[in-house]
């Protein structure tokens, strides 16, 4: 008999972040060109620093696929296949490469920059493909979805990532010293 490669504590944690996701994105603030500011890049950030690049990124691809059919988890209580595929579903969809991203960082933290490196790298991310969506689904110029997508979130994004930062590494230490992983 094969040996699962994801511990039962693993999964525990995975669908805790899961679910600490879902309840983030129900913090929503609705601006102008439909793209509201939630809390759930905070969460996948947090999942990313807590759970390390791979089970960050499965936990946020657990996220989507209980969204994805039709468990309302997205922001607003919204869920289904339409969500990953409107104008901000660009944002849902890089979620599991941001965690992973921003995972890696803290895997490598020992080296001078690389958190921050991956920080940066994993939501810049998020922006490139959340971009890239909306401006297919809208049919709108690159400069109209950075104005729509990018520039209104640029000071919460840097406020959300140096939160999840300080909260995370702290969670993961003690995650770390708790259960000597």
């Amino acid at each position: 008999m094969k040996k699962s490669k994801i511990s039962i504590q693993d999964a525990c944690w995975i669908a805790a972040m899961t679910a600490i996701t879902a309840i983030l994105a129900q913090i929503s603030i609705p601006l102008p060109m439909m793209v509201p500011m939630t809390m759930q890049t905070f969460a996948v950030t947090l999942a990313g620093i807590v759970l390390g690049s791979k089970r960050g990124a499965i936990s946020m691809g657990v996220y989507l696929l209980l969204g994805a059919v039709g468990i309302p988890v997205f922001t607003g209580f919204k869920g289904g296949v339409q969500s990953l595929f409107g104008p901000t579903g660009g944002f849902l969809l890089s979620f599991p490469l941001m965690a992973y991203i921003i995972g890696k960082g803290m895997e490598l933290r020992k080296q001078k920059g690389m958190f921050t490196l991956c920080l940066v790298l994993g939501t810049a991310s998020n922006y490139v493909i959340g971009v890239a969506m909306y401006c297919i689904v809208m049919e709108s110029s690159v400069g109209t979805a950075i104005a729509a997508c990018v520039l209104p979130f640029i000071p919460t994004a840097i406020i959300k990532a140096v939160l999840a930062a300080v909260v995370g590494i702290q969670i993961h230490d003690r995650l770390v010293t708790a259960l000597r992983v």
